[in-house]
């Protein structure tokens, strides 16, 4: 399929980067569907002109997706929240905004429809997060039932908030409060997830024709987070002393730390942080898709290396 319109909701996001890029490698338009349409004036002169169009579009706002939508041949939903503020909450990004979307995709006449959600999603989930992924799911299903599910693990890469975090948080402490130390997690490569959706969304692997419609995306790397925060301490070169956090303590500070800016840490996030966050045995996978997956070992410490604390606090 060439030149075909790709609509991208959350194209300005940290996987929405690396899909906007790929999908223009490959000779794709593609409409950035943001509420921040100026942000992506970046990406703009990283393909040919006229291939890269950034839109307006608020995902509880059916008018802005309905408009994003007219004429495009394929789109996807990466837009989702991890905690929830005052004006964003679990219920209207996670769960209802995806069946919006889809309905309107539906509407509109849209082939293909994709929606990322997590590993974890379950109507019951342990958190709040992961019963709001399932909704969402539950909702474009009903809305489109052909969509393609996309359920990544924690996602790494460059401009990560995971890796790059304990990365920052290592130049700066002594001490690493670790929480949920043997809790097994598959950190998947952007790039790699990127590469499934842009596959999803032009359809042209095999698994297509067997009717696969929800992938699980893990890398080949199983870590516990104590594991995990080893190797980036490491890899930023440094020692801590890693300080194992009973749960009951962890949740103490939830408490606090949640109803202050920024919210550093949450019940929810602990109770996500409780359950292992790996591909399931019988599921289908990057692989199936004919993506071979990278690993944290071998992309991760070229950038980790590079966490600068003055230039994150200038930034």
């Amino acid at each position: 399929m060439q030149r075909s319109v790709v609509t991208v909701f959350g194209g300005n996001g940290f996987i929405g980067r690396s899909l906007v890029r790929q999908l223009v490698s490959k000779g794709h338009i593609v409409r950035v569907a943001s509420r921040a349409p100026q942000k992506a004036t970046a990406l703009i002169a990283e393909g040919p002109s006229g291939t890269i169009m950034p839109v307006y579009a608020s995902v509880t706002d059916s008018a802005s997706v309905q408009a994003a939508l007219k004429g495009a041949d394929a789109a996807i939903n990466l837009v989702s929240i991890l905690t929830e503020t005052r004006k964003t909450s679990f219920k209207a990004i996670n769960a209802e905004a995806p069946g919006r979307v889809a309905h309107l995709a539906a509407k509109e006449g849209v082939a293909r429809f994709v929606q990322v959600s997590a590993i974890g999603a379950a109507a019951d989930a342990p958190s709040h997060y992961g019963r709001s992924k399932a909704e969402g799911e539950r909702r474009v299903r009903e809305a489109f039932p052909d969509a393609i599910i996309l359920r990544p693990s924690v996602v790494f890469g460059p401009r990560d908030s995971f890796l790059n975090m304990f990365g920052l948080m290592a130049k700066l402490l002594p001490v690493l409060p670790v929480y949920y130390p043997d809790t097994r997690l598959q950190p998947v490569y952007v790039e790699d997830v990127a590469h499934a959706a842009r596959l999803c969304l032009i359809q042209e692997s095999e698994s297509f024709a067997k009717g696969q419609g929800v992938f699980e995306l893990g890398g080949p790397d199983r870590m516990s987070m104590m594991e995990i925060i080893k190797f980036v301490a490491h890899a930023v070169g440094r020692k801590p002393l890693f300080l194992e956090v009973p749960n009951g303590l962890a949740m103490a500070q939830a408490r606090l730390f949640e109803n202050l800016p920024g919210k550093l840490l949450t019940r929810d996030q602990l109770a996500m942080l409780g359950q292992d966050n790996v591909v399931a045995s019988d599921a289908a996978t990057l692989q199936t898709l004919g993506v071979a997956p990278q690993g944290v070992h071998d992309r991760a410490p070229e950038y980790l290396r590079k966490i600068s604390v003055l230039r994150t606090f200038l930034n």
